[in-house]
């Protein structure tokens, strides 16, 4: 009888797991419906009558990203927001473009892990474990390999190469989200108090105020 109930137990811990995950779909599609009165986790669901092939399209995905900005790169998305018809789905994809020696800063996706492939170029990527550990784990990349960023945990790619680099990028979730380190921190609005910025980091509050006026 015991063993019954430490089976039962066992059983109710699993479950307890699985319900605790993002549910399946329940029909064939749920288009998201920006304009939807219904404030959801997500979006609300278009008339499926009124849904067409152009609501699972996107185009112009082979397209470089203008990388002449400070940092040398372009994530161009394509989410929930572009392509209505993932709402529920729970994938995503991006271009990212890098510029010789371009970046993309250190960085998060609260709710998606992100598998990376090299189109073209050459690349140094990253992510760093969490407390107390704060491990680097570092690879060099080239065309045609593939890399996977564990969701939440901080990353970075950098081109290392003298042209162009191009990766494309899934990440599962319609929605990822993505939470640049530098922006959050030095960025935010109203600002995170300089004088605590200045403890954490170990520096006076003149080096804090130089970075935040850059955000």
């Amino acid at each position: 009888m015991a063993s019954h109930f430490l089976f039962l137990g066992i059983l109710i811990s699993i479950c307890s797991v699985v319900l605790a995950s993002d549910p399946s779909p329940l029909q064939d599609f749920c288009v998201a419906d920006p304009n939807g009165p219904v404030l959801v986790n997500g979006h609300a669901c278009k008339d499926p009558k009124l849904v067409d092939a152009n609501d699972f399209f996107l185009s112009g995905l082979h397209l470089p990203g203008n990388t002449s900005n400070p940092v040398g790169s372009r994530v161009t998305p394509a989410n929930v927001v572009q392509i209505p018809g993932l709402n529920t789905l729970g994938i995503s994809l991006v271009r990212i473009d890098y510029a010789p020696w371009g970046i993309n800063p250190p960085h998060t996706h609260p709710r998606a892990t992100e598998i990376l492939t090299v189109i073209e170029g050459t690349l140094e990527v990253g992510f760093v474990t969490s407390n107390p550990e704060n491990r680097l784990i570092t690879k060099k990349l080239v065309k045609g390999d593939v890399f996977v960023f564990p969701v939440g945990l901080v990353h970075f790619q950098r081109n290392v190469g003298y042209t162009n680099a191009v990766v494309i990028a899934a990440l599962s979730s319609q929605n990822p989200g993505v939470i640049t380190v530098a922006n959050s921190v030095f960025g935010s609005n109203p600002a995170i108090p300089n004088d605590l910025l200045a403890k954490s980091f170990q520096v006076d509050i003149k080096t804090i105020d130089l970075i935040q006026s850059k955000f």
